[in-house]
This record gives C-alpha cells, sequence and structure tokens, in this order.
C-alpha cells in the first residue's frame, strides 16, 4: 500500500486538473483493500474511490482520502465448448482487456475498444458504444466492502445495470470496492453491428474476426475522441438522452433531421451530440475550457483551465439545449467537490 499527503491529482484525472488531496493511497492486492477497509479504520473521510480519473470532475482540493486501484491480472476460468469464462483485476486497463480478449479470438468486448478507464470502473459505470455495453458479458463482480473489508460477489442481475449506472453508481455507492469482474465470452463470432458507422467502416464480406471490429472501432474513436495525454478530457461528458416514444416523435417531428435510435425496451435513444451541434458549440472555447471541435460530447481542457470552469461551460451547454429542444442534458461524468 502506497501512502502520500498532500499530493497533486492531476496524474490521476484525465481532464488534467492539478486539485491537492490531503491524502492519496494506491492498493495493488484485495489483501491491501482489506486493510484499508477493516473495522475502525483511520483514513481521513470522506474516501473516494477512483480508477483512472476518466470519468471525473474534480472543481476543487479533495478533503479527505483518495483510493486508487493497482490490482491487476488477468485470467481464463472456465471453457465450455463455445463458452470462455474469464476474470480481469479492477485496475486493468479496459483497453488492455479488450486487446486481451481479441488477441485469442474472443468475442464480447471488441465494441468497447480504446474506451479510457479501469475494468472495474467499466463495470460500475456500465460502458457502452456502438450496440454493445458491458453489462452484455458481465456474470458476476467480486467486491470488498468498505464497512468491514468483507468480501462480498454480485451477479448481473443484482448489479442493477442500467444506462450509464449500476447498483455502485446508485443505492450501494461507496459502499463497496469493485476487485475483479467476470466475463461471458464467446469463441465464435457474436456481431454487433447495428450501428451504421461501424457497419461503413467494415468492408463488405469482411472475415468475421474480433481483431477486425476492434481495429475499425480504433479507426471511429481515434478520428473524432480526443486522446486525454494529448488534451484534457473525460470522453463523452454527456448522457444520451433517452424518451419515451411518444414523447420522441413530438421532437422528430419538429426536428426531422435529429438521430434516433431505438433501445430494445422501445424507449428512444437521441444524440446528445447533435442536440449540441445544433446550439452552437461544437468547437467553442471560453479561455481554455472548450468543447472539441470533432465531437460536441466531449468537453476539453485545452491546458489551465478550472473544473469549475468546465462546470460552468456545461451548464451553459445544458441551458442552450433545453431552451431549444426543452431536453434536460445529464452529465455522464461525476462531478466532484461541487455541493
Amino acid at each position: 500500500m502506497w501512502i502520500y499527503r498532500n499530493t497533486s491529482l492531476r496524474n490521476y484525472n484525465t481532464l488534467g486538473l492539478d486539485y491537492l488531496t490531503d491524502y492519496l493511497v494506491k492498493i495493488r492486492t484485495e489483501k491491501e483493500a482489506f486493510e484499508f477497509f477493516r473495522k475502525g479504520n483511520t483514513w481521513k473521510k470522506p474516501v473516494k474511490i477512483i480508477g483512472q480519473g476518466s470519468n471525473i470532475l474534480f472543481t476543487e482540493d479533495y478533503k479527505g482520502t483518495i483510493l486508487c486501484i493497482g490490482l491487476g491480472g488477468i485470467r481464463k476460468e472456465k471453457v465450455k465448448g463455445n463458452e470462455v469464462i474469464i476474470s480481469a483485476a479492477a485496475g486493468v486497463l479496459w483497453d488492455k482487456l479488450v486487446e486481451w480478449t481479441v488477441s485469442r479470438g474472443l468475442w464480447g468486448l471488441e465494441n468497447l475498444s480504446l474506451i479510457p478507464g479501469q475494468t472495474g470502473a467499466a463495470a460500475v459505470q456500465n460502458i457502452g458504444a456502438y450496440g454493445a455495453e458491458v453489462k452484455d458479458s458481465i456474470i458476476k463482480i467480486k467486491t470488498v466492502s468498505a464497512i468491514d473489508g468483507s468480501i462480498k460477489y454480485f451477479d448481473r442481475d443484482e448489479c442493477r445495470f442500467g444506462y450509464r449506472k449500476s447498483i455502485f453508481k446508485t443505492s450501494e455507492k461507496g459502499k463497496y470496492l469493485v476487485t475483479r469482474v467476470y466475463f461471458r465470452l464467446s469463441a465464435e463470432p457474436v456481431m454487433r453491428l447495428e450501428y451504421g458507422s461501424l457497419r461503413n467502416e467494415l468492408k463488405k464480406g469482411f472475415k468475421p474476426d474480433p481483431s477486425i471490429v476492434r481495429e475499425a472501432v480504433i479507426r471511429i474513436r481515434r478520428n473524432k475522441l480526443p486522446d486525454h495525454e494529448l488534451i484534457g478530457n473525460a470522453g463523452s461528458f454527456f448522457k444520451n438522452p433517452v424518451l419515451k416514444s411518444a414523447e420522441a416523435a413530438i421532437i422528430k417531428k419538429k426536428f426531422p433531421d435529429l438521430p434516433c435510435y431505438t433501445e430494445p425496451t422501445g424507449d428512444i435513444k437521441l444524440a446528445a451530440a447533435w442536440l449540441i451541434e445544433q446550439t452552437g458549440w461544437k468547437g467553442k472555447r471560453l479561455g481554455d475550457a472548450g468543447v472539441y471541435d470533432k465531437q460536441a460530447l466531449v468537453l476539453v481542457n485545452h491546458g489551465n483551465a478550472s473544473g469549475q470552469q468546465i462546470f460552468d461551460l456545461s451548464e451553459m451547454i445544458r441551458k442552450s439545449v433545453y431552451e431549444k429542444f426543452g431536453i434536460r442534458l445529464q452529465r455522464e461524468v461525476e462531478v466532484v467537490g461541487l455541493h
């Protein structure tokens, strides 16, 4: 267990915001996680668990303890016919896990290539892209209780996954540390090519291979999304609004060009990026806080923006979208510091 006092968070959030935390603790094993959360632990509260910090907007110094997850390791758990069960520790970089699976010819995670962050956070957030969500492949999650350090497993249903959320972001937020995630993958092709941009990127008659799908996803993402190591960003800053079909039909009638996607539930998902573009924010910059010029869902730090400035920009965008479309955008990024 590594412990730092009064240290900068600049390297622990992908927006590159230089705030301080009273304590920064890095844990590398489940034993260290148990020790950290043992009964009566004396760490300064509140305790905030983060992975790579790819979905966080700090707006001020953190008066408490930041817990960083460094648990590593990927392994095959079971093979039964074409079904392959694998697991990955929470600290494994998500894209490294996807790379590991496709290099072994396993299907299930390829559509989620190049998403930043760690495996544990991917499960908590229920990340998704190009018609796939990580919940589609998860079978269970191993955790350590933040109350007494005990181990508990949650199966997929118990996680109550939803659009960019799970029980670990709602009723059980802060109560458990995810240490390992278990996935069910397939050795046989299981392709999800509903999104037109992905179908168009793949050549007709391409050989069914998860690595080919992964390469196509990577090309698309690199073409429209910034690398956080070159320019600070937290990926998609806003969620795509999901409306009942009747509500969506009213808006679609008024704005026929609005991209819409039908969910399995029958609800309609709208393209938040299109809504933001129509209000003129794409490529705009207020000081060092800005909207990425290739993807309006992404807010960026051009160098020295504060978290407050980025938050204020997001509020202005939300106001513009509501005034034009009557839709209230929700932030996908977690804001830490504002009350």
